[in-house]
């Protein structure tokens, strides 16, 4: 199995880098020129230990617990590990120290420097040193040889020397190296090593091979080279068995040969070239470690591992570390059966084992059970599967036999082991405070978000809280004592929420500083039940919560008060409030392969209290953990994962989650990372910290907060296309909060919404003028049933424009659609009015709404005020009456007033007979003028009125409206309702009736001006354009007349709507002298009665118009097209 090169991480500053493993391979430890030691558990760990041991780190080495260290104030000095405690200075140079190399069994440090010289010096007493001289420039590189006889060094004069520690002479010298005057002019650093256990061949890196010299002797017994390597070797090594040599090279190749058979096993390529510095083998082989000059950190795995088992440790993978639990010590059987049989590995006893421990890697305990682990996952000791319990038990039966010598050792193939090769179980990921760092840290952010920071400092000197407000006006920065250890906290423009874990004494407890309180006394703390403790909290509008080890969620109010409480299904990960919501991750199962299984449950606290998302599963990337979780400042949960996908609930897709933002995508480097404080849909951004080789920012200095754009994940993002498409989903995704805020009542910018809607069309436009350039019709007709009737007009001249005539006519029928679609919520509405104003005839008591109200057929215009109830109940039993609406948008018609009852046109008995077209003298608001709500349509959003505003528009002088029934059918229109149908009409068209009775209805109103009823601006204009909309559509009846009518008005600019509208307000007013000649409501009914008898004689002796000749349909949407209003 070929080796896996994993991707590199920042590890130190740019400059020299030298990595080791630890005695056991746990952990990788590596030095740089930031004068930091830093432990990495494995590759992935974000928050490595760090050990400052000097302003400059030039080498170390680690052996037994000590850590050795060349600094770069000329001293090599001790510190303890891991926990990195100075223990004394075992030498000094006049210069800085070079290399430090620990002898075998950790006793002795031989060390060289640029002064010429190397000292041994024992580790136990500093006092004994041993001082070589002989090189005549700086000294580059050590090696101890494991039987502690010899001593190598190279150096910058071109040497390589072997010495005798004994009596401290050289004896034998190569002058094998490029001469230079300083190490960083050196054209290798040539670390040169012993083989490994016995020590008979040295390995020197010397140009392109590496040279195998053999001890005592001192002979080249030959070289290892590959064409791989084309620059000079830098650093060298052995593996931990002493089968291979691994090398690396100036120009970042590294190549593993086979010592005996000389073959190169391995080739990997540094992914930028940067000079190979470190290497490091695993001391169970398998893996190397290695490092560069930039201070990157990179691991390969796998390496010369034939049958493809890789090593142990935990520095495998991030997947694998904590899994080791879950098999006890003689469980890896299940590892080593994964790929098939497998050799006996060689019986040794316990003696054996103990004298010989680097062996054990290839041995196996007298018992017959390997001791090498393999890559068995880690986990708790609580999750063992009831088999392998089982099997254990069998297991250590035999070891107990084999102890007391009454069974040989049995070999491997003796026993019979299970066999399983699925995948593993994640170890599930630990509770944590959404926005706060590591809890480990001496220094950390217990919560950093929109409202301000939160910091805790727990070292020697202080174990305090600093409280830091954004906006100082909410409160003053504050400073808490941290005598309790509180280790969880969050922030709110109302209080500061503090818990703590129980210990021995205490139990585990929540605290709240209630700053906005106006009361003096504004803390109030809670304990928890015993054995049970807090995990997470979080804080809202006028409440905290808290989740507990017991699986329970306690909300209080802000001001200590216990309310609800209820379960959750699993142990808590996370938890966040924003105003009445409340958000809380917990574990919805076990995930496999590194996956987690996470569910949320979004709840709202307010005073109707439901739970929004029922412990939804959320989607995290393949292979990851939740990171962050909390709120956008509009209040739309969001999160984002280890692998940087920040996703954000979409309320408008069924509460779906929708990624929005890839903060991978704006790192520089593999390891670096963004730390996320704060979310905003309005204007769009993603505020977070950048973590340069980290996921976490340090306290010290303050970090710096970048702002991130979002961009959702769509195809083909660099063409035109895609990229609108992506900002119109944008746009809708993250506005979809105005309508949360508008449906729950609270208020929100209706500016924004507007804005956003044109924001939405225009790029619809943009969209509908692509697709119609790459003859996409019907791609044009899907992006038309996402615009607004204005949009498709536009859409409509466009498209003949560009002579897609076809087109055009489908979307000008689309148009047709959208205004009936437009109509029937307002017709809804109206519905809802009180019944007796339905019973009105044609009079609005509203001044700036247009009114439908339902009317009787003037065939029924005779009915006196005595028969009001019969009249109520007649349009009750004929519900298909309610179809018959006066029409708003006829210009022409003149219907005789119709009996209504008293208590709708009577304002108060004393005040007599209301005259419905006069205007009140003391009326002085402008819009009780209009008498149209069509000169205000441009709107995109149709503001319901209020019952208040109602209650205040029925004290308002009523505003007579010029209303015409709705027919049932097309048909019905001009003949059924004015007159009689004639015998000789059923082969007349219903266009060609209404133009025969609509000009004698003209000119009988002419007659009679007190029944003459105001026009409103879309009547005249409607009036001026008939002809027009007649042209463009010749074979268009009544109805559809009006309605292609109201969506041009609708098209016009504001400014010509408001032209017409004035002109109809002008024309009521002179009316209004004749209106006050009005006569009685009787003498009333009966002129009407006359009148229509009248219309009815002078309709029958009217010639028949010849109908207009069809244009071609290319002048029509020509004429439709251009027609300037």
């Amino acid at each position: 199995m070929p080796s896996t090169q994993k991707p590199m991480r920042y590890g130190h500053t740019e400059g020299h880098t030298d990595v080791c493993f630890d005695d056991s391979g746990s952990c990788i430890v590596t030095c740089g020129s930031d004068g930091d030691i830093r432990i990495w558990e494995n590759l992935d760990d974000d928050d490595p230990k760090s050990i400052n041991v000097g302003e400059k780190a030039y080498s170390f080495a680690l052996k037994n617990g000590r850590l050795v260290t060349a600094v770069s104030n000329n001293t090599v000095q001790v510190h303890t590990f891991p926990e990195g405690a100075p223990d004394g200075i075992l030498t000094r140079f006049t210069t800085n120290a070079n290399h430090v190399v620990f002898n075998r069994d950790g006793t002795k440090i031989a060390a060289g420097s640029s002064d010429f010289m190397i000292k041994v010096v024992e580790v136990t007493d500093s006092s004994q040193q041993k001082t070589f001289r002989g090189h005549d420039a700086p000294v580059l590189s050590l090696s101890f040889d494991p039987q502690d006889a010899f001593l190598t060094s190279a150096s910058c004069d071109g040497s390589v020397r072997v010495w005798k520690i004994s009596d401290q002479t050289c004896v034998t010298s190569w002058p094998l190296l490029q001469k230079s005057n300083d190490v960083v002019n050196a054209k290798s650093i040539c670390r040169l090593v012993w083989q490994p256990k016995n020590g008979k061949l040295l390995a020197v890196p010397v140009e392109k091979v590496v040279k195998l010299y053999r001890r005592e002797t001192w002979d080249n017994q030959y070289d290892l080279s590959d064409n791989f390597i084309t620059q000079t070797l830098n650093v060298v090594t052995w593996s931990p068995c002493g089968q291979y040599v691994a090398a690396g090279s100036v120009d970042g190749c590294i190549a593993v040969w086979n010592v005996e058979t000389q073959e190169c096993m391995e080739r990997m390529k540094h992914e930028k070239s940067y000079t190979i510095c470190g290497l490091a083998w695993h001391p169970k082989g398998g893996q190397i470690a290695y490092t560069d000059t930039e201070g990157n950190l990179g691991l390969l795995e796998s390496v010369c591992n034939r049958d493809g088992n890789k090593s142990s440790g935990k520095v495998s993978s991030a997947v694998t570390k904590g899994y080791n639990d879950l098999f006890d010590e003689d469980d890896d059987f299940v590892n080593t059966g994964l790929t098939g049989p497998r050799s006996p590995p060689r019986v040794i006893s316990n003696e054996e084992e103990d004298d010989d421990d680097d062996d054990d890697d290839d041995l196996m305990r007298a018992s017959g059970h390997p001791r090498h682990r393999g890559a068995i996952i880690e986990d708790d000791e609580n999750s063992l599967d009831t088999v392998l319990m089982k099997v254990n038990a069998n297991l250590e039966k035999v070891d107990d036999d084999d102890q007391d010598g009454s069974i040989a050792a049995l070999p491997v193939s003796a026993i019979p082991r299970p066999f399983y090769d699925g995948p593993m179980p994640t170890p599930p990921q630990k509770p944590f405070q959404s926005g706060s760092t590591p809890l480990h840290l001496m220094h950390r952010f217990m919560v950093w978000n929109a409202v301000g920071i939160i910091r805790c400092y727990n070292d020697e000197q202080d174990n305090a809280i600093d409280v830091e407000f954004h906006d100082t006006s909410v409160h003053h920065a504050t400073h808490l004592p941290n005598s309790l250890n509180y280790t969880m906290a969050d922030l709110s423009s109302e209080a500061i929420l503090l818990a703590c874990e129980s210990t021995e004494e205490l139990a585990s407890k929540l605290h709240c500083i209630h700053f906005s309180s106006w009361a003096s006394n504004k803390e109030w703390t809670v304990d928890m039940p015993k054995d049970e403790d807090i995990e997470a909290i979080c804080l809202g509008q006028g409440w905290a919560a808290c989740a507990t080890s017991a699986m329970l969620i306690r909300v209080f109010t802000i001001g200590g008060v216990q309310k609800e409480i209820f379960s959750l299904p699993s142990t808590v990960v996370s938890m966040a409030g924003h105003g009445e919501q409340l958000v809380v991750i917990y574990h919805r199962g076990v995930g496999f392969d590194g996956d987690q299984c996470l569910g949320v449950q979004l709840m709202e606290l307010g005073k109707k209290k439901r739970q929004v998302l029922h412990g939804d599963p959320l989607p995290l990337t393949r292979k990851s953990y939740l990171m962050w979780v909390g709120f956008s400042a509009e209040g739309t949960p969001c999160y984002m994962d280890s692998e940087g996908i920040v996703k954000m609930l979409n309320r408008g897709l069924g509460n779906t989650w929708i990624p929005v933002c890839d903060t991978r995508a704006y790192c520089k480097g593999k390891s670096d990372h963004y730390w996320v404080v704060g979310i905003h849909e309005n204007p769009q951004q993603l505020r977070c910290i950048p973590c340069k080789g980290a996921r976490f920012p340090p306290t010290l200095p303050r970090p710096a907060v970048a702002i991130l754009s979002f961009k959702l994940p769509y195809c083909q993002i660099t063409t035109e296309k895609g990229q609108m498409e992506e900002q119109f989903w944008r746009s809708v995704v993250f506005h979809n909060h105005l309508d949360y805020l508008s449906k729950n009542g609270y208020e929100y910018d209706e500016n924004a919404k507007n804005e956003a809607a044109k924001e939405q069309q225009e790029l619809l436009m943009k969209l509908f003028a692509l697709s119609c350039k790459l003859e996409r019709e019907f791609r044009c007709m899907e992006l038309a049933d996402f615009m607004t009737q204005n949009a498709v007009n536009l859409a409509i001249k466009y498209a003949s424009r560009s002579r897609r005539l076809a087109l055009a006519q489908r979307l000008s029928e689309m148009a047709v659609e959208k205004a009936t679609e437009l109509a029937a919520p307002e017709e809804q509405e109206e519905e809802e009015e009180d019944f007796r104003n339905h019973l009105n005839a044609g009079y609005s008591n509203s001044a700036t709404e247009w009114s439908q109200h339902h009317v009787r057929n003037l065939h029924e215009s005779d009915i006196e005020d005595s028969k009001e109830a019969d009249a109520v109940e007649e349009v009750e039993e004929k519900p298909e009456m309610q179809k018959f609406r006066q029409n708003p948008f006829c210009k022409s018609v003149v219907s005789p007033e119709i009996s209504t009852p008293k208590s709708a046109v009577i304002m108060c008995s004393s005040q007599g007979r209301v005259n419905p077209f006069k205007v009140s003298a003391n009326q002085k608001d402008p819009t009780a003028h209009s008498t149209n709500i069509l000169d205000n349509m441009s709107k995109f959003s149709k503001n319901t009125p209020t019952p208040t505003s109602r209650a205040i528009n029925k004290q308002k002088s009523p505003v007579i409206k010029p209303l015409m029934p709705k027919p049932k059918s097309k048909q019905a229109l001009a003949a059924t309702f004015f007159q009689p149908r004639p015998p000789n009409s059923g082969d007349k068209t219903v266009d060609e009736k209404a133009e025969n009775v609509l000009p004698e209805i003209q000119a009988a109103a002419t007659d009679h001006t007190e029944n003459r009823r105001p026009k409103t601006g879309f009547q005249m204009w409607l009036e001026e354009n008939r002809e027009s909309i007649l042209a463009d559509n010749a074979d268009l009846e009544e109805a559809d007349v009006i309605k292609e009518g109201m969506s041009r008005f609708r098209v016009l600019s504001s400014d010509e709507r408001l032209v017409w509208t004035e002109k109809a307000k002008g024309g009521a007013a002179s009316n209004s002298a004749e209106a006050n000649k009005r006569k009685r409501l009787a003498d009333e009914k009966k002129e009407g009665k006359e009148r229509l008898e009248e219309i009815s004689k002078e309709d029958s002796s009217l010639p028949k118009k010849q109908k207009l000749i069809e244009p071609s349909t290319n002048i029509k949407l020509s004429a439709f097209a251009f027609k300037q209003s």
